[in-house]
């Protein structure tokens, strides 16, 4: 039945979950899709888009075959259930055979191919991994070069297995891709390296697990890095149940919608969203995904030409970011066929209530606003396709899966459920929350206990509505969120808070038109020292491995604000962010006498109270640009 509201939640929720019957593994959810519609296309992969539409194709039956084929290939190089299998791979083909054959056969491991090779490997040696899948060197690509020579520090790694682009490009390319593999595996004594995946896959049977393995919903699947990259990495370790449930109660709240819709998928395939709302959910509801090439929405000309594409293939239903929504506005979309579109989600990043609004109005599709973490599978709450969508609200809670307000004691403990409209901590309960982190010590408060069950303490504020809905109103895990990619704070100031001249650092998200957030850093020097912006950005840029977290801007200040208790108290320096933000737009606009204060909002978090005067009109369609909240005078 359709989710209009909380009401139709609760009756499907009048069913048991138990009677709904759902597969225990993703792999057997695969397997049942692969039966109910062996012929139906189920996956089609473009590798340039200038040329998306000649596309690589497998139907049901020949991608579960696939599937089977790469679990038996990982299970031959000795992989057993809870071994890991790591992969450091763009969006291909391989990528998903890799994920949910790799689940068949042990525990895999998503990694951002854009990470610096330290913090590649570090992962690596925390999940043990025993088996890593990668593009071999060529072309474009230089991670194998700069990873090759930090594998003999992995001494649980067994087997490298290189994903080869042969089967997408033409026969000559093909060629030198394979003499340019062949020739560094000969460099390499110290490391089974296997040349192609797919060489692995042909060898093995397709309709059955030679493991003979039955695996329970309990059982781990995968292990997703999540929130910062420094000291010991922070893994999340998920279970097949959790994921099949949120793959299934996503799907529920999608309804009415026919079978064999038309997914395209441009987020990362190392993301949970990549994987989940633009793979497993799709595939276990008989549609066809469109992968469009390897490096999704950011690959050339991808954006440029993406309505060409929804016209093309009659997709129904994209999931993007805002920076995403932002580029796609850029496009002329008059002259294109879009009624296909039933609706596009949008996750990962707060969606500027401006940007929400233009989009809906130029293209004329439906935005459905969620929540959700990787700790939760994917999605905890999403606007409903039908019934009353609420712009800026994160939508109702999913079926099956508890989500409160709660207010906290000084100790973290639970004390009470918020009050309708009053903010908490967002908590949330239920069959998609994972088993905990890999580090035991990177545990701490992430569970509260509330009626003996235990809670998943998601470190965001947010409030719930009469109606159900929830707002979020903070952040207090303070992760900055640069067009929908995590960015610790925390590895931005101990890089800085290394440099000789450096007492103080906090580093904060300032709001930007285009990715939402974009890291910038306040320091206070040690009482004596002089030290240039020039020079601590010269510092930031070597010592800071992740290049998304290289600050912005830094800013020196004689002193950096503190709480009482002497603590750096960072929504003071966020509220100076924003308040510099919308007066450097009026400055822009040539707008005269407009004066802003932000302050801390008990219900509504930081919002920013503006007089402009007749100006009003102008700079709130610059300000509606940003997802911050604003009070106009």
């Amino acid at each position: 039945m359709p989710i209009r509201d909380f009401a139709d939640i609760q009756v499907v929720e009048s069913v048991p979950l138990a009677e709904r019957n759902l597969a225990p593994s993703t792999y057997e959810a695969l397997r049942r899709s692969a039966e109910s519609h062996p012929q139906a296309t189920a996956l089609s992969f473009f590798l340039d888009a200038a040329d998306f539409a000649h596309t690589h194709d497998w139907s049901y039956a020949e991608l579960f075959a696939d599937i089977t084929r790469a679990a038996n290939a990982f299970h031959d190089l000795g992989v057993v259930p809870g071994e890991v299998i790591a992969f450091v791979l763009p969006n291909l083909p391989e990528t998903h055979f890799t994920i949910w054959g790799g689940e068949a056969a042990g525990i895999v491991m998503a990694i951002n191919p854009l990470l610096e090779v330290p913090q590649v490997i570090d992962l690596l040696r925390a999940a043990r991994a025993r088996v890593v899948v990668a593009l071999p060197p060529g072309p474009g690509n230089d991670l194998w070069p700069r990873l090759a020579g930090q594998l003999n520090t992995l001494h649980d790694l067994k087997h490298i297995v290189w994903v080869s682009l042969e089967p997408y490009v033409n026969h000559e390319r093909g060629a030198a891709l394979r003499s340019i593999a062949l020739h560094e595996k000969s460099l390499h004594k110290d490391v089974v390296i296997h040349t192609d995946l797919r060489t692995l896959m042909l060898a093995q049977p397709d309709d059955t697990l030679k493991s003979g393995r039955q695996i329970g919903q309990d059982e781990v699947s995968s292990y997703f890095c999540t929130g910062g990259t420094t000291g010991l990495p922070k893994i999340a370790a998920r279970t097949h149940g959790s994921e099949v449930f949120n793959a299934w109660a996503m799907a529920t709240h999608m309804q009415p919608r026919d079978i064999g819709q038309i997914v395209f998928c441009g987020l990362p395939l190392f993301h949970v969203n990549g994987q989940l709302v633009t793979g497993l959910m799709p595939w276990t509801q008989g549609d066809r995904v469109i992968l469009g090439t390897p490096q999704g929405y950011r690959g050339p000309r991808v954006v440029e030409r993406f309505w060409s594409m929804v016209e093309h293939f009659h997709v129904n239903f994209f999931s993007g970011v805002p920076t995403f929504y932002a580029a796609l506005l850029q496009q002329d979309s008059q002259d294109h066929d879009l009624s296909s579109l039933s609706y596009a989600l949008c996750g990962a990043a707060p969606m500027p209530v401006e940007l929400f609004r233009e989009f809906e109005r130029r293209i004329g599709v439906r935005l459905l606003e969620g929540y959700g973490l990787t700790e939760g599978a994917c999605v905890s709450s999403v606007n409903p396709p039908l019934g009353d969508r609420r712009i800026g609200s994160i939508g109702l809670r999913l079926v099956y899966q508890d989500m409160r307000a709660v207010v906290l004691d000084s100790n973290g403990q639970y004390e009470r459920d918020a009050d309708l409209e009053e903010v908490g901590v967002i908590a949330i309960q239920g069959p998609n929350i994972f088993n905990g982190y890999l580090e035991h010590s990177h545990n701490q408060g992430v569970w509260i206990d509330i009626g003996g069950k235990r809670w998943l303490n998601t470190g965001d504020l947010g409030r719930q509505d009469a109606q159900g809905y929830f707002w979020l109103t903070g952040r207090r895990k303070e992760l900055i969120i640069r067009g929908g990619h995590n960015i610790d704070p925390k590895q931005i100031e101990e890089a800085l808070q290394a440099h000789p001249a450096v007492a103080l650092v906090a580093a904060v998200g300032s709001p930007d038109a285009y990715a939402g957030e974009v890291p910038v850093a306040y320091v206070q020097l040690l009482p004596g020292q002089v030290c240039t912006v020039e020079a601590l950005l010269e510092f930031a840029g070597r010592h800071i491995s992740e290049r998304a977290a290289v600050p912005k801007r830094i800013e020196l200040l004689e002193a950096l604000p503190l709480t009482p208790v002497g603590k750096i108290f960072k929504p003071a320096l966020q509220q100076r962010e924003i308040s510099q933000v919308i007066l450097n737009e009026a400055k822009a606009a040539g707008l005269d006498g407009v004066t802003v204060h932000v302050l801390q909002d008990s219900r509504l978090g930081i919002v920013a109270r503006i007089n402009a005067g007749a100006e009003r009109e102008q700079l709130e369609r610059l300000i509606g640009r940003y997802s911050f909240k604003v009070d106009w005078a």
